[in-house]
């Protein structure tokens, strides 16, 4: 089965814009209508994404490429300019980097966020370069007076084989400038078997920088007069700041501004209390000495023992909602050879980016005009945010976009970027807003918990014939509960609580019910890294799993002829392709000789797949647990199909390591919250994995079907939790049904 890419229809003219360089180059930038395409927006929201590209060959025949989208490490400030450089047919060695500014009217849409890039890039992108290529070839039959389609290309150079002559692109790159672009519908792409870049390991661009602490992030801006700031929120998320000592403040060494910030900019930002000060440690220091007198507002009740407890008793009442409903699910319970029934639990998360938050800014208040650096995931979607904030227009505003210290997802949301954009106003300098690690762990954007009380069945041979889930989950606290025009509206869900009703197994199962009931939240609640899968996944592969056992099958068996089964062809199959996952779930049980290997005491495998963002990967743990419920992961594999090329083998691998890692990571990370008030604040209280902890071996494996290429920044995440906690049964015959493991005894070695 293969999936295609639809793009908007864009004819010549709107495609490209050709203009003339100094120095005898040319540029050429593409102009996309919008695609309605899922990338991690605010609350689920999807914010268009306009794929593009921005070239130019010097007369040397040097192509300088900029990056369009935000750099987090993903690896896409490499793999979108390898699609430009393929199909403009130039030597690697000849390209040059450059990361661009934001600029919709110039680049189209540029966001970073739910492993987007790759497919909404793919075919754009290669045109891009493709088009470049044919206004060359076209310059090039001009000049030597001869068909265009007697001229090929070699890496960087133009060939008329007929009459023996060649020459670099630097030669005709002003003379292409001037040549008519071509239809894209008419363009002809490379095939697969010419690729002389994509498919190949291409190391990042940033790595040298990166090795040797050259300045590349928004913590590295220094510009003139600048001032550094801090901005302290209320402990209880979304109080507000009422009063504070601030003359005491001010007139601390070094300080040069403090004053509340009283509202959230239409959704921006919190209000809190900024310190500005000639350095930050000046500022953090006077930060420690303020006494604020807080509205504490709504969030003041959240507790995280009390969302437990009281999502076990919703459990057992009538569900508030039902989202999906297929056959019979009592009737088939009751008839049953067996039963299982289960609740699991996953608590709060943050997202622990190496690099925490921060901008720069400075405010021209004489012509109204900002200038931004900042590292953010959405930069199109804080504009016009900030200039509500400003009081100015958006076509004002200049976003400048560094590389970011890792994010998972953080970074998607704005806040920060706002703040810093109204302090600089405020101040009327130039700022450098820095969060601190403790503000980044209480204050940011959380992965929401989770309660899921689960009821299967499977008939005496062994087939499940039943799945319930009672999921208790979170709705926003104080949101408005009518629309506009005074009728009742259905409660609002916090960011990222939620549970897709075509979830797999859902159509793979005859009797499927998914029921919901919400709790209010204060809390903020948002995308984390695969959102809602590297959580769901968890949930729905250990209980798959559970029912495996409970059937006396194989669990790698027991998934293969679940997705046998001809799917409940219903409108809303949510894209799963039961095929393919088929076919990464063999590969996985092939490469880690799943069923024909003979393990010491104690140690056990674990298997699990998911869909999640296009990809489809299944993942088998090894992992030894000793007489002290130490846990040592030694080994995973990872098989995932991603469509019919993977574009940079080196950078996809890197992040099916990074994925394995994030995710088991997130097995043992836990944030509690007490009176709305978060109680972890750094690494010490909140311990991400450590490298003695990390698997000793992860392997990677690609099975290539004839789909566009999709991403990978989130797919190979959610399959790992599951993967080790089955593994744990297999080792020790418990089952891990809450989270962190450290609740149940278990720690890393």
């Amino acid at each position: 089965m293969s999936s295609t890419l639809t793009l908007p229809r864009v004819d010549r003219r709107s495609f490209l814009k050709v203009t003339a360089l100094a120095g005898g180059g040319f540029m050429l930038a593409t102009y996309l209508d919008p695609l309605d395409v899922l990338a991690q927006g605010r609350g689920g929201n999807a914010p268009p994404l306009e794929p593009n590209a921005f070239i130019s060959i010097d007369s040397n025949g040097i192509a300088t490429i900029i990056a369009k989208n935000p750099e987090i490490g993903q690896g896409v400030k490499v793999m979108l300019p390898m699609l430009i450089a393929e199909e403009l047919d130039v030597e690697w060695k000849d390209v040059r980097i450059q990361q661009g500014d934001l600029n919709p009217a110039k680049y189209g849409g540029q966001s970073a966020g739910g492993s987007t890039a790759t497919p909404n890039n793919w075919v754009p992108m290669r045109q891009m370069g493709g088009a470049a290529r044919h206004m060359l070839i076209a310059a090039a039959a001009q000049a030597w007076g001869v068909p265009a389609a007697e001229i090929t290309t070699t890496p960087g150079r133009l060939v008329h084989a007929g009459s023996n002559r060649s020459a670099g692109y630097g030669e005709f790159a002003s003379a292409a400038a001037k040549m008519p672009a071509p239809v894209l519908a008419e363009l002809k792409l490379k095939d697969a078997k010419d690729y002389r870049i994509i498919g190949k390991p291409i190391p990042g661009v940033d790595n040298f920088k990166l090795v040797t602490g050259a300045p590349l992030f928004g913590s590295d801006v220094k510009v003139p007069g600048m001032l550094y700031a801090v901005y302290q929120r209320c402990p209880v998320i979304g109080g507000k700041a009422i009063s504070a000592n601030l003359d005491a403040i001010k007139a601390m060494p070094g300080v040069k501004h403090a004053f509340i910030v009283p509202e959230s900019h239409g959704g921006g930002s919190m209000s809190g209390v900024a310190v500005v000060a000639d350095s930050w440690w000046y500022a953090e220091n006077a930060r420690k000495k303020l006494e604020v007198t807080w509205d504490n507002g709504i969030t003041a009740s959240d507790s995280s023992a009390a969302f437990s407890t009281r999502a076990a008793q919703l459990a057992k009442e009538a569900p508030h909602s039902t989202s999906r409903t297929d056959g019979d699910v009592d009737a088939a319970l009751a008839s049953a050879a067996k039963v299982v029934e289960a609740s699991y639990e996953y608590p709060f998360l943050a997202h622990a980016p190496m690099e925490p938050p921060n901008a720069t800014a400075i405010f021209n208040a004489a012509n109204g005009t900002l200038e931004m650096w900042a590292g953010t995931q959405q930069p199109g979607g804080v504009v016009n945010t900030m200039a509500t904030a400003l009081g100015i227009k958006p076509e004002n505003i200049t976003v400048h976009l560094p590389r970011m210290g890792g994010s998972f997802g953080r970074r998607l949301y704005n806040d920060y970027v706002v703040e810093t954009a109204v302090i600089a106003k405020t101040v009327g300098a130039p700022v450098q807003l820095r969060w601190s690690r403790e503000d980044e762990m209480r204050q940011e954007v959380f992965r929401p918990a989770g309660y899921h009380t689960l009821k299967g069945g499977v008939d005496a041979a062994g087939q499940l014939v039943a799945w319930r889930n009672h999921f208790v989950t979170f709705s926003v606290a104080g949101a408005p509960t009518t629309n506009a025009q005074g009728q009742p509206q259905a409660p609002r869900l916090a960011g990222s609580a939620t549970l897709n009703p075509t979830e797999f197994p859902a159509r793979f199962v005859p009797n499927f019910a998914i029921h919901q009931s919400l709790m209010p939240l204060g809390v903020t609640t948002g995308a984390h890294r695969a959102p809602g899968a590297c959580a769901i996944s968890f949930v729905m592969q250990s209980f798959i799993d559970e029912l495996a056992h409970a059937a006396g099958k194989d669990p790698v068996q027991f998934r293969l002829d679940l997705m046998a089964r001809t799917p409940i062809a219903i409108q809303g199959g949510g894209g799963f392709n039961a095929e393919r996952m088929t076919g990464v779930l063999k590969m996985v049980a092939e490469k880690s000789g799943w069923g024909k290997r003979t393990l010491p005491a104690g140690t056990g495998m674990g298997v699990a797949f998911h869909f999640s963002h296009s990809g489809y990967v299944a993942e088998v743990a090894e992992v030894n647990v000793d007489a002290q419920k130490r846990i040592k992961v030694n080994k995973v594999w990872v098989a995932s199909d991603i469509g019919r090329h993977v574009i940079n083998p080196l950078n996809a691998e890197s992040q099916v390591h990074s994925a394995v890692i994030d995710g088991m990571s997130q097995l043992m990370l836990e944030l509690t919250v007490d009176g709305g008030k978060v109680a972890q604040a750094n690494f010490d209280s909140y311990p991400i994995l450590r490298l003695r902890q990390a698997p000793t071996a992860i392997e990677a494996h690609f099975l290539t079907s004839d789909n566009n290429p999709t991403g990978l920044g989130e797919p190979p995440l959610p399959p790992v939790l599951p993967a080790i906690t089955n593994a744990i049964f297999a080792a020790t015959g418990t089952r891990v049904r809450s989270l962190p493991l450290s609740k149940h005894g278990f720690s890393w070695r």
